[in-house]
Protein backbone atom coordinates (compact mmCIF):
# COMPACT_ATOMS: atom_id res chain seq x y z
CA UNK A 1 0.00 0.00 0.00
CA UNK A 2 0.96 3.72 -0.45
CA UNK A 3 0.13 6.96 -1.28
CA UNK A 4 0.49 8.94 -4.24
CA UNK A 5 2.96 11.88 -4.65
CA UNK A 6 0.14 14.57 -6.10
CA UNK A 7 -3.52 14.70 -5.69
CA UNK A 8 -5.71 13.79 -9.43
CA UNK A 9 -7.47 16.03 -10.80
CA UNK A 10 -10.47 15.58 -12.57
CA UNK A 11 -11.01 18.71 -14.00
CA UNK A 12 -9.97 19.54 -17.47
CA UNK A 13 -11.16 21.87 -20.50
CA UNK A 14 -13.13 20.39 -23.09
CA UNK A 15 -9.51 20.35 -25.55
CA UNK A 16 -7.86 18.18 -22.95
CA UNK A 17 -10.81 15.49 -23.02
CA UNK A 18 -10.30 12.71 -25.16
CA UNK A 19 -12.33 11.98 -27.85
CA UNK A 20 -10.57 9.10 -29.13
CA UNK A 21 -12.30 5.56 -28.43
CA UNK A 22 -10.66 4.10 -25.27
CA UNK A 23 -6.81 2.72 -25.71
CA UNK A 24 -8.03 -0.60 -23.97
CA UNK A 25 -8.46 -1.80 -20.65
CA UNK A 26 -6.12 -1.77 -17.79
CA UNK A 27 -6.30 -3.99 -14.71
CA UNK A 28 -5.23 -1.95 -11.81
CA UNK A 29 -4.57 -4.56 -8.76
CA UNK A 30 -3.89 -2.30 -5.17
CA UNK A 31 -5.77 -3.26 -1.62
CA UNK A 32 -5.68 0.20 -0.52
CA UNK A 33 -9.08 1.70 -1.39
CA UNK A 34 -7.82 5.32 -2.00
CA UNK A 35 -4.76 4.27 -3.86
CA UNK A 36 -6.96 2.14 -6.40
CA UNK A 37 -9.90 4.71 -6.76
CA UNK A 38 -7.65 7.47 -7.98
CA UNK A 39 -5.75 4.99 -10.21
CA UNK A 40 -8.82 4.45 -11.86
CA UNK A 41 -9.72 8.06 -12.24
CA UNK A 42 -6.03 8.33 -13.55
CA UNK A 43 -6.50 5.95 -16.62
CA UNK A 44 -10.24 6.46 -17.15
CA UNK A 45 -8.56 10.47 -17.43
CA UNK A 46 -6.59 8.99 -20.40
CA UNK A 47 -8.96 6.83 -22.05
CA UNK A 48 -8.65 3.31 -21.04
CA UNK A 49 -11.23 0.88 -19.50
CA UNK A 50 -10.65 0.31 -16.08
CA UNK A 51 -11.01 -2.79 -14.04
CA UNK A 52 -9.97 -2.68 -9.77
CA UNK A 53 -9.23 -6.05 -8.14
CA UNK A 54 -7.72 -5.44 -4.21
CA UNK A 55 -5.91 -9.00 -3.66
CA UNK A 56 -3.83 -11.28 -5.78
CA UNK A 57 -6.05 -14.45 -6.60
CA UNK A 58 -9.43 -12.11 -8.08
CA UNK A 59 -6.51 -10.84 -10.29
CA UNK A 60 -5.54 -13.66 -11.38
CA UNK A 61 -9.01 -14.83 -11.90
CA UNK A 62 -9.75 -11.95 -13.61
CA UNK A 63 -6.66 -12.14 -15.98
CA UNK A 64 -7.68 -15.54 -17.01
CA UNK A 65 -11.22 -14.56 -17.88
CA UNK A 66 -10.19 -11.67 -19.99
CA UNK A 67 -6.40 -10.42 -20.84
CA UNK A 68 -5.95 -6.63 -20.42
CA UNK A 69 -3.88 -4.39 -22.50
CA UNK A 70 -1.59 -3.66 -19.24
CA UNK A 71 -1.45 -4.34 -15.56
CA UNK A 72 -0.44 -1.89 -12.92
CA UNK A 73 0.64 -4.04 -9.66
CA UNK A 74 0.80 -3.83 -6.30
CA UNK A 75 3.25 -6.09 -4.64
CA UNK A 76 2.25 -5.97 -1.15
CA UNK A 77 -1.61 -7.83 -1.81
CA UNK A 78 -3.44 -9.97 0.37
CA UNK A 79 -4.24 -13.99 -0.73
CA UNK A 80 -1.63 -13.89 -3.34
CA UNK A 81 1.62 -11.99 -3.48
CA UNK A 82 2.03 -9.26 -6.17
CA UNK A 83 5.42 -11.13 -6.96
CA UNK A 84 3.85 -14.18 -7.42
CA UNK A 85 0.50 -12.91 -9.37
CA UNK A 86 3.65 -11.23 -11.89
CA UNK A 87 5.31 -14.70 -12.50
CA UNK A 88 2.25 -16.24 -13.00
CA UNK A 89 0.66 -13.71 -15.47
CA UNK A 90 3.94 -13.97 -17.47
CA UNK A 91 4.02 -17.48 -17.46
CA UNK A 92 0.71 -17.60 -19.53
CA UNK A 93 1.21 -13.67 -21.28
CA UNK A 94 4.46 -12.73 -21.70
CA UNK A 95 3.93 -10.24 -23.83
CA UNK A 96 1.35 -8.39 -21.35
CA UNK A 97 3.05 -5.39 -19.80
CA UNK A 98 2.94 -4.91 -15.88
CA UNK A 99 4.39 -2.17 -13.85
CA UNK A 100 5.07 -2.92 -10.52
CA UNK A 101 3.84 -0.68 -7.72
CA UNK A 102 7.07 -1.00 -5.20
CA UNK A 103 8.03 0.51 -1.86
CA UNK A 104 11.29 -0.84 -2.79
CA UNK A 105 14.20 1.89 -3.10
CA UNK A 106 16.79 -0.07 -3.70
CA UNK A 107 18.35 -0.74 -6.74
CA UNK A 108 19.02 -4.50 -6.38
CA UNK A 109 15.02 -4.85 -4.86
CA UNK A 110 14.26 -3.15 -8.64
CA UNK A 111 16.52 -5.64 -10.53
CA UNK A 112 14.55 -8.22 -8.44
CA UNK A 113 11.54 -7.00 -9.62
CA UNK A 114 12.78 -7.52 -13.73
CA UNK A 115 13.84 -10.50 -12.75
CA UNK A 116 10.23 -11.19 -11.39
CA UNK A 117 9.05 -10.78 -14.98
CA UNK A 118 8.03 -6.80 -14.42
CA UNK A 119 8.80 -4.88 -17.50
CA UNK A 120 8.92 -1.56 -15.36
CA UNK A 121 8.34 -0.27 -11.81
CA UNK A 122 7.13 2.66 -9.92
CA UNK A 123 8.57 3.40 -6.22
CA UNK A 124 5.85 4.64 -3.68
CA UNK A 125 4.98 7.36 -3.03
CA UNK A 126 4.93 8.39 -7.37
CA UNK A 127 3.73 10.98 -9.45
CA UNK A 128 0.17 10.30 -11.62
CA UNK A 129 1.89 11.56 -14.81
CA UNK A 130 4.82 9.79 -14.61
CA UNK A 131 2.64 6.02 -14.00
CA UNK A 132 0.79 6.74 -16.55
CA UNK A 133 3.38 7.75 -18.61
CA UNK A 134 5.53 4.46 -18.31
CA UNK A 135 2.13 2.35 -19.19
CA UNK A 136 1.64 4.18 -22.09
CA UNK A 137 5.32 3.67 -23.64
CA UNK A 138 4.96 -0.10 -22.38
CA UNK A 139 2.02 -0.11 -24.89
CA UNK A 140 3.35 1.12 -27.54
CA UNK A 141 6.07 -1.02 -27.37
CA UNK A 142 3.64 -3.99 -28.71
CA UNK A 143 2.36 -1.55 -31.62
CA UNK A 144 2.84 -3.50 -34.56
CA UNK A 145 6.61 -3.34 -36.14
CA UNK A 146 7.74 -1.65 -39.18
CA UNK A 147 7.61 -3.31 -42.46
CA UNK A 148 11.31 -3.12 -42.47
CA UNK A 149 11.97 -5.45 -39.83
CA UNK A 150 12.38 -8.72 -41.60
CA UNK A 151 12.49 -12.09 -39.80
CA UNK A 152 15.81 -13.48 -39.01
CA UNK A 153 17.01 -17.15 -38.77
CA UNK A 154 20.26 -17.42 -36.92
CA UNK A 155 21.53 -21.23 -35.70
CA UNK A 156 18.46 -23.35 -34.67
CA UNK A 157 16.64 -19.85 -33.58
CA UNK A 158 14.21 -17.99 -35.87
CA UNK A 159 12.38 -14.62 -35.11
CA UNK A 160 9.61 -13.07 -36.62
CA UNK A 161 9.05 -9.00 -35.73
CA UNK A 162 5.00 -9.84 -37.51
CA UNK A 163 3.92 -11.93 -34.19
CA UNK A 164 6.83 -11.01 -31.61
CA UNK A 165 7.59 -14.86 -32.13
CA UNK A 166 10.51 -16.80 -31.30
CA UNK A 167 11.33 -20.40 -31.89
CA UNK A 168 14.26 -22.42 -30.69
CA UNK A 169 14.70 -25.50 -33.22
CA UNK A 170 10.66 -25.70 -34.19
CA UNK A 171 9.47 -24.83 -30.75
CA UNK A 172 8.17 -21.54 -29.52
CA UNK A 173 9.82 -19.77 -27.05
CA UNK A 174 7.36 -17.44 -24.83
CA UNK A 175 8.73 -13.87 -24.58
CA UNK A 176 7.86 -10.51 -23.26
CA UNK A 177 8.19 -7.46 -25.71
CA UNK A 178 10.87 -5.91 -24.11
CA UNK A 179 13.06 -9.13 -24.44
CA UNK A 180 12.06 -9.82 -27.83
CA UNK A 181 13.15 -6.16 -28.80
CA UNK A 182 16.27 -6.41 -27.28
CA UNK A 183 16.87 -9.98 -29.21
CA UNK A 184 15.80 -8.93 -32.19
CA UNK A 185 17.71 -5.55 -32.29
CA UNK A 186 21.13 -8.47 -31.19
CA UNK A 187 20.05 -10.72 -33.57
CA UNK A 188 19.62 -8.23 -36.68
CA UNK A 189 22.93 -6.74 -35.96
CA UNK A 190 25.15 -9.76 -35.62
CA UNK A 191 29.11 -9.99 -35.02
CA UNK A 192 28.75 -6.47 -33.48
CA UNK A 193 29.27 -5.40 -29.95
CA UNK A 194 26.72 -2.94 -27.91
CA UNK A 195 27.35 -1.29 -24.62
CA UNK A 196 24.58 -1.18 -22.19
CA UNK A 197 24.26 2.52 -22.89
CA UNK A 198 23.98 1.85 -26.80
CA UNK A 199 21.21 -1.17 -25.81
CA UNK A 200 19.15 1.34 -23.45
CA UNK A 201 18.95 3.99 -26.35
CA UNK A 202 17.87 0.85 -28.99
CA UNK A 203 15.65 -0.55 -27.51
CA UNK A 204 14.18 1.56 -24.41
CA UNK A 205 14.64 4.85 -25.96
CA UNK A 206 14.10 8.38 -24.68
CA UNK A 207 11.22 6.93 -22.81
CA UNK A 208 13.56 4.33 -20.75
CA UNK A 209 13.16 4.26 -17.08
CA UNK A 210 15.87 1.60 -16.36
CA UNK A 211 19.60 1.22 -15.68
CA UNK A 212 22.38 -0.30 -17.25
CA UNK A 213 22.04 -2.96 -14.56
CA UNK A 214 18.43 -3.88 -16.34
CA UNK A 215 19.84 -4.98 -19.38
CA UNK A 216 21.70 -7.58 -17.66
CA UNK A 217 18.54 -8.86 -16.46
CA UNK A 218 17.15 -8.77 -19.88
CA UNK A 219 20.12 -10.70 -21.04
CA UNK A 220 20.16 -13.25 -18.59
CA UNK A 221 16.21 -13.69 -19.04
CA UNK A 222 16.65 -14.19 -23.11
CA UNK A 223 19.58 -16.51 -22.37
CA UNK A 224 17.54 -18.76 -20.31
CA UNK A 225 15.13 -18.84 -23.00
CA UNK A 226 17.40 -19.68 -26.09
CA UNK A 227 20.30 -20.99 -25.15
CA UNK A 228 21.09 -24.81 -24.99
CA UNK A 229 22.97 -23.50 -21.88
CA UNK A 230 22.54 -20.21 -20.76
CA UNK A 231 25.52 -20.49 -18.35
CA UNK A 232 27.84 -20.94 -21.74
CA UNK A 233 26.29 -19.07 -24.63
CA UNK A 234 26.46 -19.51 -27.77
CA UNK A 235 24.14 -16.88 -29.40
CA UNK A 236 23.74 -13.59 -27.10
CA UNK A 237 27.54 -13.61 -25.40
CA UNK A 238 29.16 -11.19 -23.27
CA UNK A 239 31.86 -9.02 -24.44
CA UNK A 240 33.90 -8.65 -21.14
CA UNK A 241 34.14 -4.42 -20.87
CA UNK A 242 32.52 -3.58 -23.69
CA UNK A 243 29.04 -5.35 -23.65
CA UNK A 244 26.92 -7.92 -26.14
CA UNK A 245 27.15 -9.17 -28.94
CA UNK A 246 24.93 -11.87 -30.96
CA UNK A 247 27.30 -14.51 -32.47
CA UNK A 248 26.57 -16.32 -35.61
CA UNK A 249 29.67 -18.47 -35.93
CA UNK A 250 27.94 -20.71 -33.09
CA UNK A 251 29.88 -24.28 -32.37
Amino acid sequence: MGNLATPLSTTRTAAQTPTAKPAGRILVVEDDPAVQKALRRLFETEGYTVETQSDGRSALDSFQSSAPAAIVLDLRLPKVSGRDVCKEIKALAPTVPIVVLSAASDVSDKVLLLELGADDYVTKPFSPRELAARVKALLRRIDAPSTSEKPISRGGISIDPASYRVTRDGKTVPMSTLEFRLLYYLAARPERVFSRDQLLDAVWGSERFVTPRSVDVYIRRIREKIEPDPDKPIYVKTVRGAGYIFETRTE
